[in-house]
This record gives structure tokens, C-alpha cells and sequence, in this order.
């Protein structure tokens, strides 16, 4: 009886029928019941479930990647399209080799003379129109004078190294750009983290006052002045948290990534550097490492190449024949020929003027690429150069008294030794100048990028 009752309770839903049954019927009733009501629980339960595990997933899921500068450079040249667009030109480049190396087809003619498909009108002989056929089998090359085929394939060559050094050369440039938007997201990071600092301490500048206000301390305008000074420090701190957003939004568009921007961070030294290499150091590595300088001087010399090969283009080729033949009573008989063209008119004069203007051309390129390579070292060095006079002092004198001045008027100002406005402008003082030189060190880093693209490797980081 108590099971049953038991069962009554668990469901309650049960028919008032149930009621007239006794012993087993009712006991298989109530069996049924549990086993119909039991799976619907346990499926309600794990349903239920579900969003609680997906509520302990979502942070890990969602949870920020923050990549390193090599990280950031390894994914950008496996990923962006410009760079896998000129990798495939370059291979171009090389498939245009096996052509130039090709050499001539043999040319094979058959022929069948003295065909006689008419019959004799008169009657008199039999038709028969293959009785006078000759056959003829000739074959013929063309034999390439003046090493035409080699000088094509060294011309081709020499274009697959232009290729390649024109590729480095568009990586350097692109990777300036990556190189850009990274220190872009450090210092957005830089000025948020001040922005915070800045807001959190005038939070708590607020607390004080507040007290002091309530302890008649301060003028309720003096109370009101310091809140509204407030409004500054938060603008500042949501125009720091969208420059952040946008300058990641830039680095991911050019990784050709479309990973959200709250899942994606950077990592990297927000720094710089007081000592860097003399000036003629940052000239020599240039000379050596620019690409478009070595690109202009292969361009010089495939132009030296060309010309060679259009002056062999001029040279006439003889072309080899061998023929066999049946001439009755000949049964079969062999020949042999030699045609050479001859050069009554040269064909290749203008081609030959052309390379020849193309190698003075290609010179003046190099020299001028040369000049911009120079431009470029000492524009970028005197730019850095420039920021680490202005960084030397921030951090040795301007930071550490701006946080003098401001921590003193401060404590002066909570005891009555100073007056509003100067703790107002010690304050924004203290602002301009943390913000002036987070500033200066990204003006640093992005010279520092500029020197290297003038030089054409990382040489400052």
C-alpha cells in the first residue's frame, strides 16, 4: 500500500481511473509510469545541462590569443594573398625556362609525284594511276647557330632572379606596413593601460574629496569641478579602447585573417632603445641586403644578356635535310641538303639598337635606386635619432618629476596647502606628459621600422 502511494505521488497526472484497479494491474501501471516519466526527467535534466556547460566552455572558447612579432610575420607570409600571388609569378618564371631551352622540331615531308589519276581517252594502255608514282620521304632540322638556346635559357634564368628579388622587395615593403600596424596595437595598449591608471586615480581622488566635502572641508563647486573633470579621463579612456579595436581590425586585415577582434591580441616590448649603430653602418648593410638595388642590378645585367642574344638572333642557321626517294630504274635512292638564309636584309637592327638603349637604361635605374637607398638610411636615421633626444629626457627628468609634482600638490591640496586650479594643472600636466611620451615611443618604434626598410632587414626591433 505504501508503494503505492508512493507511486500516486510521483505522478500526479495519473488517470482518477487508476483508482479501480488492484494488485498486479495496478502495479504495472504504475511500472509503465516510471519508466515513461524517468526517461522524460533524465532528458530534462541533461537539456538542462547543457547550457551550463556551454556557459564554462564559452570563456575558454572565446579566451584572447596574444601573438609575438615573429608570430605575427611567420602568419603574415604564409597567408597573405599578394605574397602567395607573386610566389606562383615566380614560378612562372620558371616554367618560361623550359621553354626558352627548347629546341628546334625536325621537320618529316612525304611526298607521292607523277600520280596519274586520268586514264588514256584513246584506250590504248591500261589505267594504271600508280604505275609512274614517286615516293619521297625528306626530314629537316634546324641547327641554332651563336648559342641562340643557351643565351634564351640564361635571359630566362636571369628573369626568375629579377622575379625573386622583386618578390623580397614587395615582402619589405608589406611587411613595413605589418610592422606598423603592430606597433599600432602596443601603443593603443599603452595609452588604454594609462587611461585606466589615470581614470582609477581619479576615482579615488573623488572618494577623498567626497569625505572631504562631507566633512565641510571643500566648496560643493571646488567638489563639483573635480567631477566633472572625470568626463575627460573617461573620453579618454573610450578613445583609447576604439583606437585599440581599429588598429587590430588593420593587422588583421592584412593577415587575411577573419578572427574576431576580441579573440585576437599582440604581444611585444613597448620600448626603445638609447644606443643604435652609426650612420654608415645602417649605409653598408643597405648596399647589402636591399632588394630592389640587387633587382636593378640583375636588371642590368639580363639587359647585357638580351643584347647578346638579339645579336645571335642576327646570325643565319643552316637547315639539314635528308631525303629518300624511288625513281625508276632506281629502286631507292638518298639525298641530302643544306638551306641557309641568306642576309641581303638584317631583320634584327632594331632589336639590337634596343637592347643595346636597354642596358644604358637599366643603368641609370640602378644608379638612381642607389641614390634612394642613401635617401632613405639618412632620412630614417635622423627620425630616429630625433625621437631618442626627445625619449632621453622623458625618461631620465620628465617622468619621475611629473609624478613629483603631482603627488606632492596632491598631498598639499587634501590638507588645504594648495589650491584647486593647481592641483587641476599638476594633474593634467602629469597627463601630457605620460601620454606625450607613450606617444613618442610609438613615433620611436615606427622609425625604428623605417630605418628598417630603408635597410632592408630588422635590424632595431
Amino acid at each position: 500500500m505504501r508503494r503505492q502511494l508512493r507511486r500516486t505521488r510521483a505522478h500526479p497526472s495519473a488517470s482518477p481511473a487508476t483508482s479501480s484497479l488492484t494488485g498486479p494491474e495496478l502495479i504495472r501501471r504504475e511500472d509503465e509510469n516510471d519508466r515513461r516519466y524517468g526517461s522524460a526527467s533524465r532528458v530534462f535534466v541533461r537539456i538542462a545541462a547543457f547550457p551550463v556547460l556551454a556557459a564554462c566552455l564559452v570563456p575558454h572558447a572565446m579566451a584572447q590569443r596574444a601573438f609575438t612579432w615573429q608570430e605575427i610575420r611567420d602568419k603574415f607570409e604564409a597567408t597573405n594573398p599578394t605574397l602567395r600571388a607573386g610566389q606562383i609569378g615566380i614560378a612562372e618564371s620558371r616554367a618560361q625556362e623550359i621553354t626558352a631551352y627548347l629546341r628546334p622540331n625536325p621537320d618529316v615531308t612525304g611526298t607521292l609525284d607523277q600520280f596519274d589519276p586520268f586514264p588514256d581517252p584513246l584506250g590504248n594502255a591500261p589505267y594504271r594511276p600508280l604505275g609512274y608514282v614517286l615516293p619521297l620521304v625528306s626530314a629537316s632540322y634546324l641547327h641554332e647557330r651563336q648559342h641562340k638556346r643557351e643565351l634564351r635559357l640564361e635571359s630566362a634564368q636571369k628573369a626568375t632572379g629579377i622575379a625573386e628579388s622583386q618578390q623580397a622587395d614587395l615582402e619589405r615593403t608589406l611587411l613595413f606596413s605589418v610592422r606598423g600596424a603592430f606597433v599600432q596595437i602596443l601603443q593603443a595598449k599603452a595609452v588604454l593601460k594609462l587611461a585606466q591608471e589615470n581614470l582609477a586615480y581619479w576615482d579615488k581622488v573623488l572618494g577623498v574629496s567626497r569625505d572631504r566635502y562631507k566633512a565641510g572641508d571643500i566648496a560643493q563647486i571646488d567638489l563639483d569641478r573635480l567631477e566633472l573633470q572625470r568626463i575627460q579621463f573617461q573620453s579618454d579612456l573610450l578613445t583609447a579602447e576604439v583606437n585599440l579595436r581599429t588598429a587590430k581590425i588593420q593587422l588583421l586585415t592584412l593577415l587575411n585573417d577573419r578572427t574576431p577582434v576580441d579573440q585576437f591580441d599582440v604581444a611585444g616590448p613597448y620600448d626603445f632603445s638609447e644606443q643604435i649603430p652609426p650612420l654608415e653602418e645602417f649605409r653598408r648593410m643597405a648596399l647589402e641586403a636591399r632588394p630592389d638595388l640587387k633587382a636593378a642590378v640583375q636588371s642590368v645585367d639580363k639587359a647585357r644578356t638580351d643584347h647578346s642574344l638579339a645579336v645571335a638572333n642576327g646570325s643565319v642557321d643552316p637547315t639539314f635535310a635528308v631525303d629518300f626517294a624511288r625513281n625508276p630504274p632506281i629502286p631507292i635512292y638518298m639525298g641530302f641538303s643544306v638551306t641557309i638564309p641568306l642576309r641581303i636584309f638584317d631583320k634584327n637592327q632594331g632589336e639590337k639598337l634596343r637592347t643595346q638603349l636597354d642596358i644604358s637604361r637599366n643603368e641609370k635605374l640602378r644608379d638612381a635606386t642607389l641614390a634612394q637607398i642613401f635617401s632613405d638610411v639618412d632620412s630614417g636615421y635622423a627620425m630616429l635619432d630625433s625621437n631618442l633626444k626627445l625619449l632621453r629626457p622623458y625618461k631620465a627628468d620628465y617622468l619621475p618629476r611629473a609624478v613629483k609634482v603631482r603627488d606632492t600638490v596632491a598631498f598639499a591640496y587634501q590638507r588645504g596647502g594648495a589650491s584647486l586650479l593647481d592641483f587641476l594643472n599638476a594633474q593634467s600636466d602629469y597627463r601630457s606628459i605620460q601620454l606625450n611620451y607613450l606617444n613618442l615611443i610609438g613615433s620611436y618604434l615606427t622609425a625604428a621600422s623605417q630605418l628598417n626598410l630603408a635597410v632592408g632587414r630588422e635590424v632595431l626591433q
